[in-house]
This record gives structure tokens, C-alpha cells and sequence, in this order.
């Protein structure tokens, strides 16, 4: 989702694009942990990068009040025709001035929406303005990539290949087991050689720019036609938010529940609480 005139502007407002974002409806297991353990039931949620509303039942559902807010026009109203009863405002993520201070309990930006914001900037009047916008002991939960992510682990869906075998066999139970097994020996082989390709491509890529080895930087991402993405690791995401009065709280990988790991881990989930008056 893009929340900024800085950042590719066109590719986000691009009809196909907001479609693709509009067809997605879920929360990944663990947007759901952190937003069931950190989101308050009715508090006012301000939802970054809102895109085309996958976030927007969940986060909303709860709030006393509810803002949806993307750059892209396009992207708006496809919100505002799946949800004409919430709020929806078109917005630039370093400048919502239309907001006054203290208005939010917890701001919600997801899908790597922040590391689209370009120049670097831009992330800091962005964390600025989140800062202003959110209540003493508020929350700001966001994800932002892993530049030094270069290892992709294998997978595949493991419903889907219980489907294959059961209509290879047509309902004879005796052949299902050893087809399954076969099945899933040729379809982990895949996997794996599919895995260490895009490895070795990731890795190609990556290890010659200076976010892979500084820890911060932008990338060039393949998505919707080609966009330079911000990406850094959790020790300069730490360190830079918490200039702006933020006190961490939670890191979470995209790729739980299982464990994350510094050089395959894709993204980081980030919760930080807005520093108490005193």
C-alpha cells in the first residue's frame, strides 16, 4: 500500500494493483497474535496503508472509532465500496495534519506499507507524525523487510497434495498411503531445488548492496512492475523509533509460529507503546 507521493506514486494507483490488494482478505498468523494482544477493544485505531481493506473487518470491528488511510485514490474506493459505513481518508503517511494530536490508541501500519516511503525522510516524519497522532501509552504496530533475508526456506500445501493423491487413487484406500508418499517425496524434491534457486538469486542480489551488509537500505523489489523498498534489521529499527518518544515493546517474524532467524526470516512485526505523560 502506498501512503506517500515520494514513493512510487503510479504503481499504487494503477487499477490491477488496487484489485490484487482488494482480493486479499486475511490476517497472517501473526498479525493475529499482536493484533489480539496489543489492539484494545474500544480503542480509536488509525489503519495505515489501508489498501484495499484486508486489515479493515478485524480492526475495526472493535474500535470505537475506525480510520482507514492510503495515498493511493484508487485503493480508497475500493474501501469505501466495501465498507461505506467506516471512515476512509486520503493521506500522505509523513504529513495527516488533518489529524490532531492525541486523537489515536493504537496506529496500525501493515504489509510493509512504511518501507515504500522514499526518501528516507519520509520514514521520519512518518514515525513523527505516528508519535503525534497517538495517546500517551498508545501503540504502533508495523512490519518493514529483513535485508539480510536471503535463505528461503521449501513449502508447499500439503492440502493440496492430499488432494492429488486421493484423486489419483479414486477412493482405493489401500493405494492412498504409498501415493502420498511418493507424491510428496517429488513435491518436497521441487521444493527444495525451487527454495535454492530463489536462495541463490536473493543471495546474488543482496549481498553486493550496502542494506545487506549496514543493516539498512533500500532494495529494489520485483512487485507490481518494480519499486525500491526500505528495508533494516531490528537493531536499527529499535534505535531509530525510539528517537521518536516510542518505547519497544514486541519483535515478531512474519514467518511465525515458527522460530525467526536473521538470514531467512522475510519481515519483522514491530510493537512499540508511545511514551507515558509523566
Amino acid at each position: 500500500m502506498s501512503l506517500s507521493a515520494q514513493a512510487t506514486p503510479c504503481v499504487y494507483t494503477a487499477p490491477e494493483v488496487a484489485s490484487h490488494y482488494a482480493a486479499l482478505d486475511y490476517l497472517s498468523p501473526c498479525e493475529q497474535l499482536l493484533f489480539a494482544t496489543y489492539v484494545k477493544s474500544g480503542g480509536a485505531i488509525l489503519d495505515l496503508g489501508v489498501g484495499g481493506g484486508r486489515t479493515t473487518s478485524y480492526l475495526s470491528e472493535s474500535a470505537s472509532r475506525y480510520v482507514g488511510v492510503d495515498y493511493s485514490a484508487e485503493m480508497l474506493k475500493i474501501c469505501r465500496t466495501k465498507f461505506p459505513y467506516l471512515e476512509f481518508v486520503q493521506a500522505d503517511a509523513a504529513d495527516m495534519s488533518m489529524f490532531s494530536e492525541e486523537s489515536f490508541d493504537a496506529i496500525i501500519f501493515s504489509f510493509n506499507g512504511l518501507d515504500t516511503l522514499a526518501p528516507y525522510e519520509q520514514i521520519e516524519k512518518c514515525l513523527q507524525e505516528c508519535s503525534r497522532l497517538l495517546r500517551s501509552g498508545g501503540v504502533l504496530i508495523f512490519s518493514s523487510h529483513n535485508p539480510r533475508s536471503v535463505i528461503v526456506r521449501p513449502s508447499w500445501n500439503t492440502k493440496r497434495l492430499r488432494l492429488f493423491a486421493r484423486n489419483l487413487v479414486r477412493g482405493t484406500s489401500l493405494l492412498y498411503e504409498p501415493t502420498l508418499v511418493v507424491a510428496t517425496c517429488g513435491r518436497g524434491m521441487l521444493a527444495i531445488g525451487s527454495a535454492w534457486f530463489a536462495s541463490c538469486t536473493r543471495l546474488f542480489q543482496r549481498m553486493f548492496s550496502s542494506a545487506f551488509w549496514h543493516g539498512e537500505g533500500y532494495l529494489y523489489d520485483s512487485a507490481h512492475g518494480g519499486l525500491l523498498i526500505h528495508c533494516w534489521i531490528p537493531e536499527r529499527v529499535l534505535a531509530e523509533v525510539q528517537r521518536f518518544d516510542f518505547q519497544h515493546i514486541s519483535t515478531l517474524g512474519d514467518d511465525y509460529p515458527r522460530t525467526s532467524r536473521e538470514f531467512i526470516t522475510e519481515w519483522y512485526y514491530y510493537v512499540f507503546e508511545k511514551a507515558q505523560s509523566r
